[in-house]
């Protein structure tokens, strides 16, 4: 448990108990799918906008990682933390299945700068988009030197992987610790770099408890001025702790019967992470709410995608026999 004494306890809005409902609702969203219902939910605002999932493993690019990139292929630590890297870089899997219609096996040993900068060169003047809009990387150009993006986080990956970097991350003791030694690379800031750690402890390379660190995001940070009027004595990663720790007794309250991952409650990516979600839902259903960026609505429209996501998590979690069931 992550129980944080303080005196002063923070003060929360009308839109507080939004994030719960939403949570909840967007994990029933979730079971519905699984279940290959018609009709997934009756909320409006679900209905007509996209949202991620109420757990971050859950969504369609995470779920690919995993199952897709994390546990196919060779799983010797530079391999595997090749792989990682080269997916996330780009966050998008249409990106990550070019280089391997292109390239074939995607392997560290067998890497060549030239033939992976030819096919993304090529769907870039293509007019392809070959980046995820789902957040921004900076250029790394004044680090690197190149014209295209591509290029220079090609180059990015072979600096961590040449340096060493997966005998330092198997060297060390903590989450934080992962943080750290990736937010020391260029480019790479806070939110990219906890994002990354997060998805190397997905793989069996590390094996941290995500209930061990969190570090909020920029829609992380918008969503809490949302629901807390004040925060009292806590900083915006222990308001995170917070709501973390007292789910079960939120959704008591509520009265909300909140479907967790197979007996999996949420950790604190996925706290911090419905802050982001809620800070968007309540542009529609709370417009009088005031976010640090000032965004009034919701740019992403819902469509089903297409074809079945057979769902599989990280096998030290043990709950993909509940999958089965």
């Amino acid at each position: 448990m992550l129980i944080i004494n303080k005196l002063v306890k923070p003060k929360v809005s009308n839109v507080y108990d939004t994030y719960w409902k939403f949570a909840a609702e967007r994990q029933n969203v979730f079971f519905n799918k699984i279940a290959n219902l018609p009709f997934l939910t009756t909320d409006p605002i679900l209905q007509n906008h996209k949202f991620t999932n109420a757990y971050r493993a859950s969504d369609r690019v995470s779920q690919y990682l995993i199952r897709e990139v994390i546990y196919q292929g060779d799983q010797e630590p530079n391999e595997l933390l090749f792989r990682i890297l080269l997916f996330k870089i780009f966050n998008k899997i249409e990106t990550w299945q070019l280089l391997l219609h292109e390239i074939g096996e995607i392997t560290w040993r067998n890497y060549n700068f030239d033939r992976y900068d030819k096919v993304l060169s090529e769907a870039k003047k293509a007019n392809e988009t070959i980046y995820s809009g789902a957040y921004i990387m900076a250029s790394a150009k004044s680090e690197f030197g190149y014209d295209y993006k591509h290029q220079n986080h090609l180059r990015l990956i072979e600096l961590m992987i040449t340096g060493n970097l997966s005998n330092k991350l198997l060297e060390a003791r903590s989450l934080s610790e992962i943080y750290e030694l990736l937010l020391s690379y260029p480019t790479i800031g806070p939110f990219l770099a906890y994002q990354y750690a997060i998805d190397i402890n997905y793989s069996q390379m590390i094996d941290f408890n995500e209930m061990d660190f969190v570090v909020p995001g920029p829609g992380a940070r918008d969503g809490i001025s949302k629901c807390f009027i004040d925060m009292g004595d806590y900083s915006e990663t222990e308001i995170i702790e917070y709501v973390t720790d007292i789910q079960e007794s939120e959704f008591k309250r509520l009265g909300i019967e909140f479907r967790d991952l197979f007996g999996r409650p949420l950790q604190l990516i996925d706290c911090q992470n419905l802050f982001c979600e809620t800070d968007k839902y309540a542009r529609v259903a709370h417009p009088e709410a005031e976010g640090h960026s000032g965004r009034k609505r919701i740019k992403q429209i819902y469509r089903p995608q297409k074809g079945v996501i057979n769902y599989w998590f990280p096998p030290k979690w043990g709950i993909n026999e509940n999958l089965l069931l």
